[in-house]
């Protein structure tokens, strides 16, 4: 069967939300726009909006179902005529709609002979909520007078500028130390690429004002010290990424006094002395759920670099995908890496029936990590194990125990997505992959997740009931045999504090970061790693993401702690309540504002904040199969992150920073333009 139109059908989707003596209603209509009549055939949609597997279906049947993708089939023998709809109604999702992206963002028609064919989806319409949707990055006005003259994001730790010089059309950074050439180079690159047309490093001989970089060795590490006066600028610092930060302070104020000049200056005389309060100035992206090109990644870093972040959190395997290459085992790749129609894993999150997906090759690698080391930043990679593996065991079977039987779920409905903690083809593995990855990455910091342990994981495997029996108790394993088949995760992940799916866990972490130990790496895991305390704590670090109070109880038990917290530094998460608003919801909504103030600390004893390395901003893409979506989730949240992580508490202003956000840049481009305010 072949259609003339590029979408002969269309789908809209609506959700009621319940109400007394009304059960919620999640609708879809599929009308079908071409010549002709369709029938045997089931209509597949992605989410994120996950349908209840137990969820009664009206005018149709649930006839598949893995995670976010779903299959629906119409009655027997229905005939959808040419310009006709029909309109299946599922009464049940895994979790309520609270935002438009949360509903269908892709479909397909699939035909008894494998014939697909594309679908025009609209957003999701909510029941009594008929305001714009929201897309494109909050970008603020910047006022005609500003809290202060000159724009520097995140604001340096002391300022005592003085008088107005005239603009320069640009920088001419000069300096004779390795480290000095090395910086000048960085930042040339780096303006180059963010801003090409605004030049701002040009030699004298086009009227580059004089920058002189003079290492100066009692200097923080990043830290840095800017001496204005008005033939030139020196520039002192003591490493290459010290040089780096205070060129990108000059370029943020020439930005600034060039875009704005009267708001804006940029002084005749003075001093800037800047180093920053945290550490650690992280933030992670999740490639797979949405895959990001090489070409994104690096744009991405330098924004990364633009607002003086440090680390890069690469998180490149979960349960939807795997990304990246591993010699030793290409099906990773080849199986894993893509999802489609009658592929080992159906289209996902926006995805459509074409394989749709990629890697990154190790040549790839190399590159982001070579752009990031001449940015100051340091790349920590994630293998998500032993929870949200379930690409993964499409592509390595024989992680899970052959005589495994029944099922347990993931809170985001992959069934027995763990691989085996007991058997020991599964180290060989995995101390395999680990291998090949130290070698790409210099840092030897190898985040390995451990987050999402369902509570019946491996509960129908004989080998890990055996090893309960063992480490445990009798008792404890068959406790942990009565939790298969049983469906858990009803209010978010399963807490398993004393299970037997901690008990298996902590065997598994105890190992695996013994291993990465003797490569000399430090393990980096999700809060949940400290399950039974067996990783070593001198040679590891957390990142608490469940609340404040979660994370500061692990740095008083000797943890090592980054903070980011799903309230605050999820990055997918809203930025308001409103349906018009995308993004997630289900750890609540945080404005710019609202990120700005949140105190990762508040609370925490001085031996607690002794544990405290900085903060990460956490961008999980299950909604952001549209890229205004990201930019408006991401930006200028990432910048009020990165204040936080730079900027001393006591120096912060919210005035200040709105006034100078909407001058850093953004990924994509894509812009509200009715949301900023003067």
């Amino acid at each position: 069967m072949t259609f003339a139109t590029p979408a002969a059908f269309r789908l809209e989707t609506r959700w009621t939300p319940p109400a007394e003596g009304r059960p919620l209603a999640y609708a879809l209509t599929l009308t079908n726009l071409s010549a002709e009549p369709i029938r045997d055939f089931q209509l597949c949609v992605s989410g994120p909006a996950r349908i209840d597997p137990a969820a009664t279906i009206e005018g149709g049947a649930l006839v598949a179902r893995l995670s976010n993708h779903s299959a629906f089939a119409p009655p027997a023998g229905f005939v959808l005529e040419p310009g006709k709809s029909w309109t299946v109604t599922a009464h049940g999702l895994s979790y309520p709609l609270r935002h438009w992206s949360d509903g269908t963002n892709a479909a397909y028609v699939a035909f008894a002979d494998g014939v697909t064919a594309p679908v025009s989806v609209e957003a999701t319409q909510s029941t009594g909520d008929n305001a714009p949707l929201k897309r494109g990055a909050v970008i603020y006005k910047v006022p005609a007078r500003a809290p202060v003259t000159i724009s520097v994001v995140p604001w340096p730790n002391a300022v005592a500028v003085t008088g107005s010089a005239p603009t320069p059309v640009g920088f001419a950074p000069e300096g004779e130390a390795p480290e000095a050439k090395a910086a000048i180079e960085s930042f040339s690159m780096l303006a180059d690429a963010l801003f090409p047309a605004d030049a701002i490093v040009r030699g004298a001989a086009e009227g580059g004002l004089a920058v002189r970089l003079v290492v100066e060795a009692g200097l923080a590490v990043e830290g840095y010290r800017l001496a204005f006066a008005p033939d030139a600028v020196v520039l002192k610092a003591a490493t290459e990424t010290g040089f780096l930060y205070g060129l990108i302070t000059l370029g943020q104020m020439l930005r600034g006094a060039r875009r704005y000049p009267n708001t804006f200056l940029f002084p005749a005389g003075g001093t800037i002395d800047d180093a920053p309060a945290q550490g650690w100035r992280g933030t992670h992206l999740d490639v797979s759920r949405q895959f990001y090109s090489t070409g994104e990644v690096k744009a991405f870093l330098r924004i990364l670099a633009w607002n003086k972040m440090n680390r890069f959190h690469w998180h490149l395997s979960d349960d939807e995908a795997w990304r990246i290459e591993i010699e030793a085992y290409p099906a990773l790749t080849e199986i894993a890496s893509w999802r489609g129609h009658g592929l080992a894993l159906p289209p996902l999150l926006g995805s459509g029936p074409q394989p749709t997906g990629g890697y990154y090759t190790k040549a790839a690698v190399r590159e982001i990590v070579a752009l990031a080391t001449a940015l100051g930043i340091v790349v920590v990679p994630e293998i998500d194990v032993p929870g949200h593996c379930y690409a993964m065991l499409q592509a390595i079977p024989e992680l899970r125990d052959p005589d495994e039987h029944g099922t347990y779920s993931s809170v985001q409905g992959f069934p027995n997505n763990c691989i085996n903690p007991v058997r020991e083809e599964t180290y060989q593995v995995l101390e395999t992959i680990f291998d090949e990855l130290i070698e790409l990455f210099p840092s030897k910091i190898i985040h390995i997740g451990a987050d999402e342990v369902p509570l019946g994981a491996w509960s129908g495997s004989p080998l890990a009931l055996a090893k309960l029996r063992m480490v445990g108790s009798p008792e404890i394993a068959y406790a942990h045999s009565r939790r298969l088949n049983v469906e858990t995760n009803h209010d978010g992940a399963d807490e398993i504090d004393g299970s037997g799916a901690a008990i298996l866990q902590a065997l598994f972490l105890e190992r695996i970061s013994a291993f990465l130990a003797s490569r000399g790496c430090i393990t980096g895991g999700w809060q949940e790693a400290a399950h039974g305390d067996v990783i070593d704590k001198a040679k590891s670090y957390l990142v608490g993401w469940r609340t404040v109070e979660a994370s500061a109880e692990l740095a008083g038990q000797g943890y090592d702690i980054v903070v980011s917290p799903g309230q605050a530094y999820y990055l997918d998460m809203s930025n308001g309540t409103e349906w018009s608003e995308p993004g997630a919801g289900w750890a609540g909504w945080s404005s710019p504002e609202k990120a700005y103030h949140f105190d990762p600390v508040a609370g925490w004893s001085d031996a607690q904040k002794s544990r405290f390395l900085g903060v990460q901003a956490c961008i999980w893409s299950e909604p952001m199969t549209d890229r205004a979506i990201f930019d408006r989730l991401v930006f200028p949240r990432l910048s009020a992150i990165a204040e936080t992580g730079w900027t001393k508490a006591e120096r912060k202003s919210w005035p200040r920073f709105k006034a100078l956000a909407g001058l850093m840049p953004i990924l994509y481009g894509w812009q509200d333009n009715e949301a900023g305010e003067a």
